[in-house]
């Protein structure tokens, strides 16, 4: 469908709201988003450095390779940011419609990749607790290439692409402006599967949540005094962190979700709120800081001294 001449767009624009932001309200939101991307922004870069510096390039191992996959995905989604941080600092979007919609669609592709490696390593963490073993890897390099590959190539190759077609073509928008695709919620097929992808999210993170619980229960009843003289321990919290990461990060924006679907005509402000809950689950950036710290099954190299000084991640 065309797009609209019109460049005199506010960047409220919506056809469907019945109530729209004042301009006070526009500015709060917009300095809420510049904030919070310039901290992801910079966290992330810090992290991705941090990370790319003491890794151990032994890509067998599947913890490692997921954390590799958790950095290429950051790296990937923080290339996008500057772009979000132009637009809500100038209010108006001149780079066409095409590379917004690609811009909006990265936030979610980060999301979810990233949720999905979160499980990887928090399920073999959890084989690898059950099972009594050191550390569970793929035998082959191919498996653990191939694993990596499958989750790119379904999000980037199938999903994404077809999101970016589909999405934004029922209703016109105006050119000057983005990330105001809310119109699209009437279509049933995105209502259901923005209600199945909330349904998946909550219940995994909830189902892990309880796991990583049971586990630090056991963990505490077998150590008990010399608890913290544990590797065991260290590492159990460093998943804790990643559960909490995802109920932080990802949790909230899901359960804003819920509501914001069966409201999303009300008022263009729970745009802007969705926006803003969006912007928080960029926070995962630093989650790679976790890797940093005591009970890491990472290893730092000797060329790393320095780093290893501030982050002992051995």
């Amino acid at each position: 469908m065309p797009q609209p001449d019109n460049i005199n767009c506010p960047s409220n624009f919506s056809s469907d709201c019945n109530v729209t932001c004042n301009n006070m309200q526009q500015n709060e939101y917009s300095i809420a988003l510049i904030t919070i991307y310039s901290v992801v922004l910079i966290g992330g870069i810090t992290g991705a450095t941090l990370m790319i510096c003491i890794l151990k390039s032994n890509i067998k191992s599947v913890t490692t390779t997921a954390v590799l996959n958790l950095i290429a995905i950051h790296v990937v989604f923080l290339l996008t940011v500057p772009f979000r941080l132009y637009y809500y600092a100038s209010d108006n979007w001149s780079l066409g419609p095409g590379f917004c919609k690609l811009v909006s669609a990265m936030i979610h592709a980060h999301m979810y990749i990233a949720f999905v490696f979160y499980v990887t390593i928090l399920v073999i963490r959890y084989l690898t607790f059950f099972q009594k073993t050191g550390r569970v890897e793929f035998y082959r390099r191919l498996h653990a290439l191939g694993y990596s590959a499958a989750v790119w190539a379904v999000m980037l190759i199938i999903v994404l692409p077809a999101c970016i077609s589909q999405y934004g073509n029922s209703k016109l928008y105006c050119n000057t402006t983005c990330f105001h695709f809310q119109g699209e919620l009437e279509k049933s097929w995105v209502r259901i599967v923005n209600y199945t992808m909330i349904v998946i999210m909550l219940t995994t993170v909830s189902v892990l949540f309880c796991c990583q619980l049971y586990i630090l229960w056991k963990v505490v009843r077998q150590y008990r005094a010399a608890l913290f003289a544990h590797q065991e321990f260290w590492a159990q919290v460093k998943s804790l962190s990643f559960v909490l990461v995802m109920i932080i990060c990802f949790v909230p924006y899901h359960m804003f979700r819920i509501y914001y679907l069966q409201h999303v005509k009300d008022s263009s402000c729970l745009s802007q709120q969705n926006e803003v809950y969006l912007a928080l689950t960029a926070l995962s950036c630093f989650d790679l800081l976790t890797f940093l710290g005591r009970g890491s099954y990472l290893y730092c190299p000797a060329s790393c001294t320095s780093v290893k000084s501030i982050f002992p991640c051995c």
